[in-house]
């Protein structure tokens, strides 16, 4: 599976897709056949079009596409995007509100970067900006760096985070979603042994397998199945010549987007058949739910084969972070060195990928930490994605988040923007 041809045999199954939709729906959209009323024909180009529109979108990074926000002002904020830190590997970004009186609270977004760009956390950025003054990790696509900017794993992984904590200083409020939460943790441990003055104000951790043993799940399950050798063989593959990477190893976008859709081809093949209904019946839109949610999901990216079999064997098989034995540099982090940055927990009671009891088990690990700094949620009827970019986080969770910013921020409370902090996006 190493070789550069199952990678491109890979992107030219998709290419082949693409090109397959995109014939349908021009053969079918001819004007000569609106002689002909027959439903197929309306069938066969609405095929065509979605078809071609999805495998599109596998290699297309998404934009973040938030334009302004209209502040307590009640006037338009214009939005940039702003690279603060730039690295190989990925960059710590600022959305900056251009006009805007500089806010009582920063945020520190920690993107996954687990087959997903980091806007999948688009909503999360949309919903913290009328409040926080908000900075996320942008983690590039490993197909796109060259094999001489060298390895990137989990303890590369963590340092990145430290670098950009320790830019941003002690004033920061972190929060972690997913896959990076274990890491996270590990990076606030060392800052504080290593740099204790840049540690940040709170770390809230979401949805994250600190301890995938605490609440097993068909992710943990399948990480125990398979040993290191043949899970390497599976998944492991050399990016292709067509990208500035060839030749890397990589754990591949497209691959990872196959498991996704196994897990629930009941739930894609059903949506993706109501959607080519609906536009055969001209009741679709360019950005209705189905093209919002998919254009999202669809788009996938490579990550480095060390990050992926790392993470596996390391966070996963050898449960480093949740034994207290995780290593950076031949250094041990120990996670009971917290002692002033306050640490919460989220969890969802229907999560299925991170279930409940794994994220909370990061309490227990700060030893140093006295339980007022401490603090947890469960919230209830929630899955995975809805913790953080959904009618729980919008409803609940994100009004909590704020309060324990606010409670551990040694300051009085900003007033929250509230109903007036409206935000507009493409």
């Amino acid at each position: 599976m190493k070789g550069m041809a199952t990678y491109d045999f890979m992107e030219s199954m998709r290419n082949t897709n693409e090109w397959l939709g995109a014939s349908a729906r021009a053969f079918a959209s001819y004007p000569v056949f609106g002689l002909v009323p027959h439903p197929m024909f309306k069938v066969m180009s609405a095929w065509g079009r979605i078809t071609e529109r999805s495998f599109a979108r596998m290699v297309i990074k998404p934009d973040w596409g938030i334009r302004t926000i209209v502040g307590s002002d009640d006037r338009d904020h214009l939005v940039n995007v702003e690279t603060v830190v730039a690295r190989p590997f990925g960059d710590l970004i600022h959305f900056n509100v251009v006009g805007r009186e500089p806010m009582a609270r920063r945020v520190l977004l920690v993107a996954p970067m687990s087959g997903h760009y980091s806007t999948l956390v688009r909503s999360t950025v949309l919903s913290l900006l009328p409040d926080c003054d908000v900075f996320v990790t942008d983690w590039h696509n490993a197909r796109d760096i060259p094999v001489s900017a060298g390895k990137f794993d989990v303890e590369d992984y963590t340092l990145y985070l430290v670098d950009f904590m320790r830019h941003l200083g002690p004033e920061t409020n972190v929060v972690a979603v997913c896959q990076p939460a274990p890491l996270t943790l590990a990076a606030t441990a060392y800052l504080a042994e290593e740099h204790p003055d840049a540690q940040p104000r709170t770390l809230t951790l979401i949805g994250g397998p600190i301890d995938p043993d605490a609440a097993p799940t068909e992710v943990t399950d399948f990480g125990r199945r398979l040993t290191m050798g043949q899970l390497e063989h599976l998944a492991i593959q050399r990016v292709g010549f067509k990208y500035a990477g060839a030749g890397r190893l990589v754990y591949p976008g497209l691959l990872q987007l196959a498991s996704f859709i196994s897990m629930n081809m009941d739930r894609h093949s059903q949506a993706f058949s109501d959607k080519i209904l609906a536009a055969a019946k001209g009741e679709d839109g360019e950005r209705d739910a189905h093209n919002r949610f998919y254009d999202e999901y669809l788009s996938v990216m490579d990550m480095t084969a060390e990050f992926y079999l790392s993470t596996v064997e390391r966070i996963f098989k050898n449960r480093e972070i949740a034994t207290n034995t995780f290593e950076v540099a031949g250094k041990r982090v120990d996670i009971g060195k917290i002692t002033d940055v306050a640490v919460k927990t989220v969890e969802g009671t229907e999560d299925d990928i991170s279930a409940p009891g794994q994220c909370r088990a990061a309490l227990a690990l700060c030893t140093g930490l006295p339980d007022s700094k401490k603090a947890s949620h469960l919230e209830p009827g929630a899955g995975h994605y809805g913790i953080f970019a959904g009618k729980s986080w919008r409803k609940n969770i994100r009004p909590l988040v704020l309060d324990f910013i606010d409670q551990n921020s040694g300051t009085d409370r900003p007033k929250r923007s509230g109903a007036k902090a409206r935000i507009r996006a493409v």
